[in-house]
């Protein structure tokens, strides 16, 4: 009978809400104070379930075993239902991309505890699956062509093996796990997915309506048949289905979603304001990236099953997080307190110009990518606001006091997976600065999203002390394995410039041991090299990457090939690109 009555009245609650023309109409930012832990935290549980792999579903030939992350609200009660809300991750994610894991919990799951305890969403649990066939980080939806297939036939997992499992484990509005049980307890349900997530959440709506309430597709940045998947509402009331459209106009999904709005506009299936809603973020810092996707998230887990009861609660009091964009100063950056008072660093001393992010530039360097700069600067800030370390001294307080340039040295670290390999970059300047916004930074972050866990250098210009302090870092690297929870095994040295050949040398076994004063620390795995003149060449130099432009006035692409040609006469592995017209210093080569 509890059960009846709490379904009536949510249902009013949600009617109630969504006839009262209050959809939302712009987003908000996640308040500050959300990054961090709240007092009411929820739990994160593992989930196994069995199902088939997809390409052979149908035929049920090859069984999997599969997990999931479930969420529950603090203070969950197996008395009492809850709704529900299947959260996707994007192209190279796992089931962990969003909440993180039971043992390493992640920022965003900060953010829903406090959505919960400050009342402004009722208590649910999330459940985050994956599309990809095996849990092998990623590896399936690394692939766009794959990742589009698996998302094509998630559905059947979903709605028989998914579905089933998870509701028959947790108080949620159906009443059995039948068919007819979870189709009857749709309105208690949503599907939500970034980036290939929002594939994903498309695709359920087409296959998987009568499951489903809620659809919240985010900067969805492909093209799709979307009359088709559209027309699967064919014999529903148009109140009896809700989509959440969110994207940035600087986020390359724009376009595409900006089409299928136009679509849903001109569609039988749908009224906007009514049962779709199209919320835009006209920022530049809302790229295609981890901070859109929180914000967008958040907003949607906000509005889902609300009413006027549960207003935020002190709204006006929180300090919003606010991301920095092209038009952030340089120096409100470099002063902002979530560094720690190591913000000067993130910019060469001397050696850079400009008032904002976006018109910063760097001695010797081209045009730093604008969106690129930013997406690192939020990168940082929004894991030191998370209460995470992203600078790491590699000097003890009796080292600095005896030599107070070695205070300016470190890492700044960009988190990938707890647990995966790591890497350390190292920027390029003559040896009389450090590039990092051109040469470190934007490699770091793009290997912090494939998973890897990357650490910009600091160093003190100059061969010797540059030398000096990668040989420290790699220690202090080797040291700390356990408690920064990275894996040292298989390391990799880059750079590009006078950091390939910090690279270089640290990666040659002899440099590693004179500069680390060790024989304990295994050579790199790799190191992987960008425009340098460095000629030497050992028969134990590490396996090396190298890659420049043929543009190149200061480092002669023909040098590298050579080089590499010798280390490739000694038996080691290596790879060479030149690439056609680029100059020196073109970093990840973006545009």
């Amino acid at each position: 009978m509890k059960r009846i009555i709490l379904t009536l009245v949510l249902i009013l609650i949600v009617c109630a809400y969504a006839a009262a023309d209050e959809l939302p109409t712009a987003l908000e930012e996640i308040p500050e104070t959300y990054l961090m832990p709240a007092s009411e935290q929820g739990t994160l549980e593992d989930l196994y379930y069995e199902t088939w792999e997809s390409f052979s579903y149908e035929d049920r030939t090859q069984p999997l075993t599969k997990h999931a992350v479930v969420y529950l609200p603090y203070g969950y009660d197996a008395d009492q239902p809850y709704n529900i809300i299947y959260l996707m991750h994007g192209g190279g994610g796992t089931e962990e991309r969003t909440l993180g894991s039971v043992e390493q919990p992640s920022t965003f799951k900060n953010v829903v505890d406090h959505l919960i305890q400050d009342g402004k969403a009722v208590p649910f649990i999330i459940v985050c699956p994956t599309y990809n066939n095996t849990n092998q980080n990623g590896l399936d939806s690394n692939s766009f062509s794959l990742a589009m297939q698996l998302t094509n036939r998630y559905h059947n997992e979903l709605v028989n093996d998914l579905l089933p499992a998870v509701e028959s484990r947790y108080s949620t509005f159906a009443e059995n796990t039948t068919s007819e049980g979870l189709t009857a307890s749709r309105r208690h349900r949503a599907f939500v997915g970034y980036s290939m997530g929002s594939v994903t959440t498309w695709r359920t709506f087409q296959y998987a309506l009568d499951y489903f309430y809620y659809f919240m597709p985010m900067s969805c940045g492909t093209t799709l048949p979307d009359e088709e998947i559209f027309a699967a509402a064919e014999g529903h009331a148009q109140d009896d289905y809700f989509v959440w459209v969110s994207t940035g106009t600087a986020d390359f999904a724009y376009g595409y979603d900006e089409n299928r709005v136009d679509r849903m506009r001109n569609s039988p299936y749908f009224t906007e304001g009514e049962n779709f809603v199209y919320l835009l973020k006209e920022d530049p810092a809302y790229t295609h990236g981890p901070v859109a996707e929180a914000e967008y998230t958040y907003n949607g887990m906000m509005w889902f099953w609300t009413s006027d009861d549960s207003a935020p609660k002190g709204k006006e009091e929180m300090q919003t997080y606010k991301p920095v964009t092209a038009k952030t100063l340089l120096d409100d950056i470099m002063n902002d307190p979530l560094f720690g008072g190591h913000g000067h660093l993130l910019l060469p001393e001397s050696h850079w110009s400009g008032r904002t992010l976006g018109d910063l530039r760097i001695t010797y360097y081209g045009h730093p990518d604008t969106a690129e700069s930013v997406d690192v600067i939020n990168k940082l800030r929004m894991d030191a606001a998370a209460g995470n370390t992203v600078f790491f001294d590699i000097y003890s307080e009796e080292e600095k006091a005896d030599d107070p340039w070695k205070a300016e040295t470190g890492l700044f670290f960009f988190r990938g997976e707890p647990g995966a390999k790591t890497a350390i970059v190292n920027a390029g300047g003559a040896f009389a600065f450090v590039g990092t916004m051109q040469d470190s930074f934007p490699h770091c972050l793009e290997l912090s999203r494939k998973g890897y866990n990357a650490f910009a250098m600091i160093y003190r210009p100059g061969w010797v002390t540059a030398m000096e302090d990668l040989g420290r870092a790699i220690a202090f690297l080797w040291d700390h394995q356990e408690e920064l929870q990275i894996d040292m095994r298989g390391y990799s040295l880059w750079g590009g410039s006078a950091g390939a050949r910090m690279a270089a040398t640290l990666g040659e076994l002899n440099g590693l041991r004179s500069y680390t004063g060790r024989n304990d620390i295994p050579q790199a795995a790799a190191v992987i090299m960008q425009y340098t003149g460095h000629s030497d060449a050992s028969r134990t130099d590490a396996p090396t990457y190298v890659c420049v432009g043929t543009n190149d006035g200061i480092a002669s692409w023909r040098t590298m090939q050579r080089r590499l040609e010798q280390l490739s006469s000694y038996g080691i592995p290596t790879e060479f690109h030149a690439y056609e017209g680029l100059p020196h210093g073109f970093g990840l080569g973006i545009g």
